[in-house]
């Protein structure tokens, strides 16, 4: 019997706390469309791509200083310059999102050779602007915007599809660099759990 009361009491508890929890989330989700903004597609795009840049900041973060610039084979990119390549996209991909030109122009070699960003400190740097960059141009969307087609490299595609193309590009990137850390001795950090 003692046991039968105990199992109804835990099954109480765990009914209430599931009840507030879901009230709790009923009205948070209330602020989010109260607005009139249904954001469902947005919401969703923003959580990805601030876990992306939560996991591509640790990637570089994880890179010895000494081995920023290093390259696997001569002609291929070094750390340094597979993320500046990746930041750079972000900044190139999204720019019809944010409505506004990237600040670093079209030229993606100009960026890879700079100097000034072949440390740690000025790579992250620049690479967590990036994804601001990307973050904000998202945060000025509603779903209904994120549906419409717009004219992206001569083809017209939904704004959905080209954060889509941008997620893509870096995590190829991102995931190009796990080999230079391992061949450096680095474990690359695990992926996000939220």
């Amino acid at each position: 019997m003692k046991r039968k009361l105990f199992s109804v009491i835990c099954l109480v508890i765990i009914s209430a706390a599931c009840t507030i929890t879901i009230s709790a989330q009923a009205k948070t989700d209330e602020k989010k469309t109260s607005a009139g903004k249904p954001l469902l597609a947005v919401q969703e795009s923003l959580y990805m791509w601030k876990r992306a840049k939560k996991w591509t900041l640790e990637y570089v973060d994880a890179v010895p200083e000494n081995a920023v610039n290093f390259k696997p084979t001569p002609e291929v990119r070094s750390f340094a310059e597979q993320m500046l390549h990746l930041a750079f996209w972000n900044y190139g991909i999204c720019e019809p999102l944010a409505g506004k030109p990237s600040p670093y122009g079209t030229k993606q070699e100009t960026i890879e050779k700079r100097d000034d960003l072949k440390n740690k400190a000025a790579l992250r740097k620049f690479v967590e602007e990036s994804y601001d960059y990307v973050l904000a141009a998202i945060d000025k969307l509603d779903d209904a915007k994120l549906a419409e087609q717009i004219s992206f490299f001569g083809r017209k595609v939904t704004r959905q599809l080209v954060l889509t193309i941008a997620l893509d590009h870096q995590t190829h990137h991102r995931g190009q660099t796990t080999l230079y850390l391992r061949l450096k001795g680095v474990t690359p950090p695990p992926e996000p759990q939220s």
